[in-house]
């Protein structure tokens, strides 16, 4: 094992662990590929934001408005996979929804 490895790595890094106990060196395994399947999905929740909030930054409202369409199911599916808290999400998806009301009657 890396020396220089992060703290929070060290508990299973290329097949190495910090446990002895069958079933705790099971759950270092499976803890691993937990957190790599929720970088992966909390990177993919960013972007879909990022997207609805560029498309207002641009001005463009349909754009805007087919991008949060597109982030509304990815951003409820993070609930039910426990990355997001419900609360959160319904707070990014009411702030989301503001700016692009602000900028439809901005436009209008």
């Amino acid at each position: 094992m890396k020396e220089n490895a992060p703290f929070y790595h060290r508990h299973y890094v290329r097949g190495y662990t910090l446990a002895n106990i069958k079933s705790a060196k099971k759950r270092a395994r499976t803890s691993e590929k937990s957190r790599l399947l929720n970088t992966a999905a909390r990177s993919r929740l960013r972007t879909y934001i990022k997207k609805v909030l560029l498309a207002v930054a641009t001005g463009d409202v349909e754009k805007a408005q087919a991008a949060f369409r597109e982030a509304t199911p990815i951003i409820d599916s993070s609930v039910n996979k426990g990355l997001i808290h419900r609360n959160k999400a319904a707070r990014s998806k009411s702030r989301l929804s503001a700016r692009i009301k602000a900028l439809a009657l901005k436009a209008a």
